[in-house]
């Protein structure tokens, strides 16, 4: 079955108010929303005030399908910026349908929602942590196991580059390298840095 021949089958309409909640980072949703109009706000927020705005979708169009296609809970925050009218399909439909496509579509839809959920999650740890945190979790993402175990990392590009990529300044990334040595984190320097406490890592990076 198409996805759009799902919306109509088992999708009802309903008409979410302008403040309205509409996607909660961290939880699992049991459906997956299509915009037919309005405008919704995607972010990271504190209680309920949008504390970081990542951007702005406008219907038609899906709300965070990639974490349903990928079978992941929502990456990022929602609310309805203006009225929104939309279609609430069961997530056990929504995959259903994308089973029934082909084999090769499957891998395509698969591979794009994979990407697009990267770079929500850069984009939100960059925005709701803190120069650690996302230093730790690069680590932890560029870390490679080696034939005994131990993870290390190779930096292949210059300090510079990966600062502005953490969105911070070289000297802070140099600093809290520094931190993690001090902290038994990771040891080494130059450009291989051994992972030395993997969980204290994802704890510091609250993954």
């Amino acid at each position: 079955m198409l996805l759009a021949e799902t919306i109509d089958s088992v999708a009802d309409c309903q008409i979410e108010a302008r403040g309205a909640r509409l996607l909660s980072r961290a939880l699992a949703s049991p459906w997956v929303s299509y915009i037919e109009s309005g405008r919704v706000a995607l972010g990271v927020m504190e209680g309920a005030i949008m504390e970081h705005q990542l951007g702005v979708v406008e219907g038609p169009c899906w709300l965070e399908a990639s974490s349903a296609v990928l079978n992941l809970p929502q990456a990022v925050d929602g609310f309805a910026e203006t009225e929104v009218v939309l279609r609430r399909v069961p997530l056990v439909d929504f995959r259903r349908a994308i089973t029934d496509m082909p084999a090769s579509a499957q891998a395509v839809l698969h591979d794009v929602a994979l990407a697009h959920r990267q770079q929500t999650e850069f984009a939100v740890s960059r925005l709701a942590k803190d120069a650690e945190a996302r230093c730790a979790e690069w680590l932890l993402r560029h870390a490679q196991t080696g034939e005994k175990g131990a993870m290390a990392v190779q930096l292949q590009q210059r300090k510079r580059s990966i600062a502005a990529q953490l969105g911070i300044a070289p000297e802070t990334l140099s600093r809290v390298l520094r931190h993690l040595r001090e902290r038994s984190l990771i040891s080494g320097s130059g450009r291989m840095l051994n992972v030395v406490d993997p969980g204290g890592l994802r704890l510091l990076a609250g993954i």
